[in-house]
């Protein structure tokens, strides 16, 4: 993998978490709590699935322990304090979050250091294996089995569908969701 591509994809997601700062930095608790209705998920819900899924995929992809623990846990007060993405939609939209501001701090945590880590990735690196095929169940039907190649999901792989689509997917989730509690998109 060259240079040039890593570097695009460093680009490509210290751009996406700037996205993700202006979203929270322009939402209140109420906002982010708000069930615009049965069976549509708040907006917590994509806040904290999306911060939980990328602290955890640097494991995966580069044997760093996750930033989230028991202290952080307290302190954001999620209602359900798991990511959610083996819950019903049904489940997951009883998601609140307690204290706001701790879930942007836990956020940023979590972001500067994906891009530290990602900052010091060498381009050789991108080609490692680090879940191999056949998949376990967990990830047999997700994006990144789909994504994969013959051999398995890459670091590669992993970064692209782990965090940076799957922050961009979420992204554009919230932006929908702003509309409903009155606040406008973040992009054109």
């Amino acid at each position: 993998m060259s240079t040039l591509a890593l570097e695009s994809l460093q680009r490509r997601i210290r751009a996406m978490h700037s996205l993700w700062a202006d979203a929270v930095s322009t939402m209140s608790l109420a906002q982010v709590n708000h069930v615009e209705r049965e069976g549509v998920l708040p907006i917590a819900f994509s806040l904290f699935h999306l911060t939980q899924l990328e602290d955890g995929a640097l494991l995966l992809l580069g044997g760093l322990e996750p930033v989230y623990d028991e202290q952080w846990g307290d302190r954001i007060g999620p209602a359900i304090r798991d990511h959610g993405k083996h819950r019903t939609v049904a489940e997951m939209t009883g998601q609140r979050i307690g204290d706001y501001q701790a879930l942007c701090e836990y956020q940023q945590a979590v972001f500067a250091r994906t891009e530290i880590w990602v900052s010091e990735l060498d381009p050789a690196d991108l080609g490692r294996v680090v879940v191999e095929r056949p998949f376990p169940e967990l990830i047999a039907n997700t994006f990144s089995a789909r994504v994969a190649g013959a051999v398995g999901v890459t670091v590669l792989d992993g970064l692209e569908c782990w965090v940076y689509q799957h922050g961009l997917r979420h992204l554009g989730e919230v932006e929908h969701a702003r509309a409903l509690v009155g606040l406008g998109g973040m992009t054109s």
